[in-house]
């Protein structure tokens, strides 16, 4: 497996296994004389972590995180900080009845295709188990990025279910179990989800994810676009299956006059945009609004409702998923998109940084 990191100057190299000892991950490119400790980063894991609700997987993993190399005496040294997380709550048992199937929708078979071998104990290094070390980078990138940029995820839309944009309450979202801006909605998603939970099933959702406070200027073209490296992280997700920016694909049905953010002059003498289609993103240079995107993730593969599908050894037969699994692996996925945000926004900082000097 040769893809296993992600950015230029904050790069992040992440390893481990859904049902391995561990996971973890190797930053490169901190800045030295950081302030950070475990318990910060533990604050956004905590957030990710499964088996906090009845909404979500009931493997029981406390995710605790250990930083192992990098920091002393309570700051970075501007090494390679390296963090590491232990499993402890693995069931592989769970998945001997379908370790020579192939679960439709799932990875399994492609990485037995390419790889000739595949860890069928929780979907191995394909799991969304190795997203926790993508959480724990994102505590860091958001030390880089300081406190004048806010990254906030929420939920949009469960299964056909959508919110109510007129309802919306950011202090709403921290009041429910689906990270979800409009009360009503949250309340219609329990019952949704309860029903396809019950059914053996799963569903898809859609995550909005805005960084308010980013200066104008991140972003470098022409193969560097910040949206581009945006929407490539998010893709980069388990189970994402489509990303957009700004007004993203509703672009197509807008006018010219529609889409075209008009601009004036604010009263401190800066420029300020009447809306925001671009999502914050202008020629792949931030524009100095917000940075909207949003990512739609499918339905979980592992179910308890049989599906046709064939063996290792090219035998036709159904399976029947069993164990603990995420009736909607979007609601954990609300942590994991602010953090790959973080994570590109420090990246593109430094390197504005590196080339612009400011």
């Amino acid at each position: 497996m040769s893809s296993n990191s992600f950015g230029q100057l904050f790069r992040v190299t992440t390893w481990g296994e859904s049902h391995g000892a561990a996971i973890g991950c190797v930053i490169d490119g901190v800045p030295p004389r950081l302030a950070i400790d475990e318990a910060e980063i533990q604050t956004y894991l905590d957030r990710r972590r499964p088996g906090q609700s009845r909404f979500t997987t009931q493997r029981r993993e406390p995710d605790a995180v250990r930083i192992v190399s990098g920091v002393f005496e309570g700051v970075t040294t501007g090494t390679s900080l390296s963090l590491i997380i232990d499993n402890v709550d693995q069931r592989s048992k769970d998945y001997s009845e379908i370790k020579d199937k192939f679960r439709p929708g799932h990875a399994d078979y492609t990485y037995w295709q390419k790889y000739g071998i595949r860890d069928y104990r929780g979907g191995g290094r394909s799991s969304a188990r190795e997203t926790a070390m993508r959480v724990a980078a994102g505590a860091v990138a958001r030390k880089i990025l300081g406190d004048s940029i806010t990254i906030r995820g929420t939920l949009v839309q469960i299964g056909d279910l959508s919110v109510d944009r007129a309802a919306w309450d950011w202090d709403e979202v921290e009041r429910n179990p689906f990270w979800c801006p409009d009360a009503a909605m949250a309340k219609s998603w329990e019952g949704y989800l309860d029903k396809v939970r019950k059914s053996g099933s799963s569903t898809g959702a859609v995550i909005e994810v805005t960084a308010s406070g980013v200066p104008v200027g991140l972003g470098a073209p022409i193969y560097g676009k910040l949206d581009a490296d945006i929407a490539a992280a998010m893709m980069s997700i388990n189970a994402v299956k489509g990303v957009e920016i700004g007004a993203g694909f509703a672009a197509a049905a807008l006018s010219g006059e529609e889409n075209a953010d008009e601009m004036r002059i604010g009263n401190d003498g800066t420029v300020r945009f009447l809306s925001n289609a671009a999502g914050g993103v202008l020629g792949g240079i931030s524009t100095g609004q917000d940075v909207v995107v949003r990512f739609a993730v499918k339905p979980t593969s592992s179910i308890l409702a049989p599906r046709r599908t064939v063996t290792t050894d090219g035998q036709e037969t159904e399976i029947s998923t069993k164990g603990r699994h995420d009736p909607c692996v979007g609601i954990r996925a609300v942590p994991v998109g602010e953090a790959m945000l973080a994570c590109v926004l420090a990246d593109h900082l430094l390197r504005h940084r590196a080339q612009c000097g400011a």
